[in-house]
């Protein structure tokens, strides 16, 4: 067995494979090409999925006849004018493959002409490149590829269908145009337009790329750090979730990305906000120094190694908790966005929980929660409305500062329909609203030293499995800090000294079992403040009011205050919604009337 050097357009075909994974990524090269050449226009056309014919048209610089002979040349590339420059890089494109290695597996042919010369034309087939031509054409750039992996047909058998590849390519021209709002981009896919989008600002784009359902459930995030760190752009609300990370556009520097950093500082960010299995929807720009950051890692460049790896992770996940803390009612989603972001009304799992920066200011609606005598509760009607009592005079309407408006009225004995401002109507879930106030007040406390505990008049005694006994007693300690002072009763028993005292005379035996059942599913390696977070979730959920209690007038209006100046008041704990706003347009469409 010899050692050979294989021949040049094997080994170019070999190495266009890293480049050159399916039509969406000769339409990537292809179209950052054309943004690193100053177009302001694009056009994309797709035929067979982009596996038959892909044609990239723009109006940039365009090339001279010396340069697009070299321009299919392996490495060659007119955007790294030192070899140092390599470790500042300022373009989409840098490592000259993209070219070379499309014509290696392909047929390829370049039109292009500089916007004071004359128009050429190079054909490359299978890697074998002709002499180049005087043609005619336009200023820019015309490149067509024809016949995907013709050269190596083994690959050809490992696409999907057309219609799956034309909508990665699809997919792959949203992205850029994304984090280039200023140029036009047009799509066709065998003779029908799927995109086209008018030069804009950045606002605009994302109204026209994420929707306007995305616009109005979005908060604004904008942040500067230390060493030319700066993150701008929108995050969606809690609520307003996907099944799936797709609709996670992360920029660095005008580069769409899918850097695994960034997407679990997004995921932390959003950890106990959003229920399990959802994906938060954002759009966020990151820009960074050139030097502090290292995009020649993969030569799809969609991989990134930042030089200061926590410093980048810190202001992301600082800056999302910071636009999400915002009370309720700031930037309200309305009925039909919790429709489709929680794919139904079917159960919440639970996610885990993550710190949280704490609230101030619950005793008022404690107060008026906790010691409130409740009235006593009416026979229902037949629809389940407490008794009917005389209609009172209309109130004037709720002032611009209380965005969740003035309750009206208690229905179920589980839900707040108030008036917003704007006359659009609010339903507030009693119960998760009153767990995320707990929840935030128990991590005021927490943060502050330690929480308060009422001590038992009666010490309790809870029977548990053994295994959940020694659990619970394993973090005695770390529970003592949130109020709760246990300790061992022999076998299986565990003694209930104190209780947190937000929680008032709740019953310990649910809440210690929910307790064991919720430090169990963590491992050995999971950090104490998750554990604790966890448990502060589970405090706040066995403290809320319940569902079926009924609430008086000023308990429901301080309930409605509270919520709008607690942080991160749209969910509860679980990642429930707490309440849904129905304004004209979502009355319009329930009734049909549009």
């Amino acid at each position: 067995m010899h050692i050979r050097l294989l021949p040049e357009t094997t080994a170019n075909r070999i190495a266009a494979g890293e480049v050159v994974e399916r039509p969406a990524a000769v339409v990537k090269e292809l179209v950052e090409n054309a943004l690193d050449a100053g177009a302001t226009r694009i056009s994309v056309t797709l035929e067979g999925g982009g596996i038959d014919r892909v044609v990239v048209e723009d109006d940039g610089t365009g090339m001279s006849a010396a340069d697009l002979e070299l321009a299919v040349e392996r490495h060659a590339t007119s955007k790294l004018p030192e070899e140092a420059m390599l470790f500042r890089i300022a373009t989409l494109g840098f490592r000259g493959e993209a070219l070379p290695s499309i014509g290696a597996v392909s047929r390829l042919a370049i039109t292009t002409r500089p916007r004071d010369g004359d128009a050429h034309m190079l054909l490359v087939e299978g890697g074998r490149k002709s002499a180049v031509t005087p043609a005619s054409g336009a200023p820019g750039t015309r490149v067509e590829m024809r016949d995907l992996f013709f050269a190596v047909p083994a690959r050809r058998k490992f696409l999907k269908s057309a219609r799956a590849e034309a909508d990665q390519a699809v997919e792959a021209v949203r992205r850029l145009a994304l984090a280039w709002p200023e140029v036009g981009f047009r799509v066709s896919v065998d003779g029908r337009e799927v995109l086209s989008l008018a030069p804009a600002d950045r606002d605009a784009r994302l109204h026209a790329l994420l929707g306007g359902d995305f616009a109005a459930a979005a908060l604004a995030v904008a942040v500067e750090g230390a060493g030319g760190l700066a993150l701008s752009g929108l995050a969606a609300q809690p609520a307003y979730t996907r099944a799936t990370g797709t609709e996670q556009h992360l920029v660095v520097n005008r580069r769409p990305v899918r850097d695994s950093l960034l997407r679990t500082a997004l995921r932390v960010a959003y950890r106990d906000l959003i229920t399990v299995g959802r994906h938060p929807v954002a759009a966020l720009f990151l820009d960074i120094p050139p030097e502090a950051v290292d995009v020649n890692v993969h030569p799809m460049k969609t991989e990134l190694r930042f030089r200061d790896e926590a410093a980048v992770r810190g202001l992301m996940i600082s800056a999302l908790r910071r636009a999400l803390s915002a009370g309720a009612g700031v930037a309200t989603p309305a009925l039909t966005q919790y429709r489709q972001s929680s794919g139904g009304w079917g159960s919440w799992p639970r996610p885990a929980p993550a710190p949280l920066p704490a609230t101030d200011g619950f005793a008022e609606v404690q107060m008026a929660l906790g010691q409130a005598p409740a009235p006593p509760r009416n026979l229902p009607l037949p629809l389940g409305f407490a008794s009917p009592r005389p209609a009172p005079e209309r109130e004037a309407p709720a002032p611009a500062e209380h965005p969740l408006g003035r309750a009206l009225a208690q229905l179920l004995d589980t839900y707040v329909l108030a008036e917003a401002p704007d006359g659009a109507l609010v339903l507030v879930d009693q119960h998760a609203a009153h767990e995320r106030l707990t929840h935030e007040a128990l991590r005021a406390q927490l943060i502050e030293g330690g929480v308060r505990a009422q001590p038992l008049l009666l010490p309790a005694v809870v029977d548990l499995p053994p295994a959940d006994a020694a659990r619970l007693l394993g973090f005695a300690a770390a529970l003592a800090r949130l109020g709760l002072e246990i300790e061992g009763f022999g076998p299986g028993a565990v003694l209930v000294r104190a209780l947190p005292a937000l929680l008032g005379p709740a019953d310990p035996a649910p809440l210690l079992r929910d307790l064991a059942e919720e430090l169990a599913a963590f491992d050995e390696a999971t950090a104490l403040d998750r554990r604790l977070d966890a448990a502060v979730a589970r405090l706040a959920c066995h403290g809320s009011v319940r569902a079926g209690r009924r609430l008086a007038p000023a308990e429901m209006d301080a309930l409605l205050r509270q919520m709008e100046a607690t942080p991160r008041a749209a969910t509860c704990s679980h990642g429930r919604p707490t309440f849904l706003k129905l304004g004209a347009a979502e009355l319009e469409k329930l009734f049909g009337r549009r």
